[in-house]
């Protein structure tokens, strides 16, 4: 594929980053609708994931509402299968040519949507001018979702909990990936979350994670995780080692709600993304698993110290894995495995592990495979879990001179 736009695509996309600058999310359909055809591109429509990532949600044209589909399925639509897969899919004629294509659109990975895009002729410069196009209109939603409630709104299916709202607002996108990393996290129940919590964050090579599992079931829980984010991410952000930090968050939470009164287990660690070592400290918290040519081979056991908040004084000794390229590290909350069906069985760790695996037998990206885990999992629940169900996978893809950074 040829590298350089047309000029009319260059054209489009200056101006869209211009006239979007200090847009609304609400006029980029009009944006799109008054200047793509000046690069021979045509009836462009925004459709935006919901929050659980199960319908796509048109972001419509104002007097237009009504001429296009409102919600698309994920599963079972051409709409979805871009989602899914992360890549172009046309929609041919009786001719074989494509009439339209769906373009996923991708903040860094994060799978924010899909946009439908028809071409008045077809050229060799064709689907670059598309993906141009997709990434400049992911970039102008990236950078209005924030403080757009026309988004919120528009990702939501049915209202959503104060703990969840606050849950939601202080967590880090759902997927991360550099030369040497891929990051996805998965949570649930969406709109009623009440004390799990997941976190990641980058300081040069060095990736911090972390997964939280607040006591309770209520607002409280909620504050419980909020905190101990927040507390983790100040110290974080002062250089502190895991040790320190693990203790800095005990001292917020004893301090807030007293010794014994609110505790959370977590896991922190860093991972030195060049070399594929991970440190991490284990709080009362379930052990990660390590996945690795497509077998479980390991469930790395650590020294467990006490949950966040208890008080007791033992001591947060760090452990360290030395990581293959292509492992795969899998952090975890008890609703994922003790999730129960009508019989009373649970979902199981072996369950949960080997879905991962075939997942990635399959050939899915992380961020599809935990959308289709979570779908499990509540299939398996009949669609009501009782006790917050979280994961964060991580994947390390090895040096940078082995393994390429990822690509749509």
């Amino acid at each position: 594929m040829p590298s350089k736009l047309s000029a009319g695509a260059a054209y489009l996309v200056a101006t869209l980053a211009e006239a979007g600058r200090l847009s609304a999310l609400e006029r980029l359909p009009e944006l799109l609708d008054e200047h793509a055809p000046r690069a021979g591109l045509r009836d462009v429509l925004v459709y935006l994931s919901d929050l659980q990532q199960e319908t796509l949600r048109l972001l419509p044209l104002p007097g237009r509402e009504h001429a296009q589909p409102a919600e698309l399925r994920v599963d079972g639509t051409l709409a979805g299968k871009a989602f899914q897969q992360l890549q172009v899919v046309a929609k041919t004629g009786e001719d074989d040519r494509p009439e339209w294509w769906w373009v996923p659109l991708l903040d860094g990975i994060k799978r924010l949507g899909v946009m439908r895009v028809s071409a008045d002729a077809i050229t060799e410069r064709t689907l670059t001018d598309i993906h141009c196009l997709a990434s400049i209109v992911a970039l102008l939603v990236a950078s209005k979702r924030a403080h757009s409630d026309t988004y919120a709104r528009l990702i939501r299916t049915r209202p959503m909990s104060v703990t969840a709202e606050m849950q939601w607002n202080l967590m880090p996108p759902l997927s991360f990936a550099n030369d040497h990393v891929v990051v996805a996290g998965a949570l649930e129940p969406a709109y009623n979350i009440r004390g799990d919590a997941f976190d990641y964050g980058m300081a040069s090579d060095i990736l911090h994670l972390a997964i939280y599992d607040a006591m309770g079931h209520d607002a409280s829980a909620g504050l419980t995780a909020t905190l101990a984010v927040s507390a983790c991410r100040s110290h974080r952000h002062q250089g502190k080692d895991l040790p320190a930090t693990a203790e800095a968050i005990e001292e917020v939470l004893v301090e807030e709600f007293g010794a014994d009164e609110r505790f959370t287990t977590a896991l922190l660690g860093n991972l030195d993304t060049p070399r594929g070592v991970l440190t991490w400290v284990n709080c009362g918290h379930h052990p990660p698993v390590l996945i690795r040519d497509g077998r479980w081979v390991a469930t790395l056991e650590c020294g467990p110290s006490h949950p966040l908040g208890l008080d007791l004084g033992l001591p947060r000794v760090p452990c360290q894995e030395q990581l293959q390229p292509g492992d795969r590290v899998l952090l975890y909350t008890d609703g994922i495995t003790e999730a129960r069906n009508v019989h009373g069985q649970e979902f199981g760790l072996p369950r949960f592990v080997d879905f991962v695996i075939r997942s990635a037998l399959d050939g899915l990206h992380v961020q599809e495979t935990l959308r289709r885990l979570v779908r499990g999992v509540l299939d398996y629940h009949d669609q009501q879990l009782q006790d917050d169900a979280t994961v964060l996978l991580v994947e390390w893809r090895g040096p940078t001179d082995r393994h390429p950074a990822p690509s749509p």
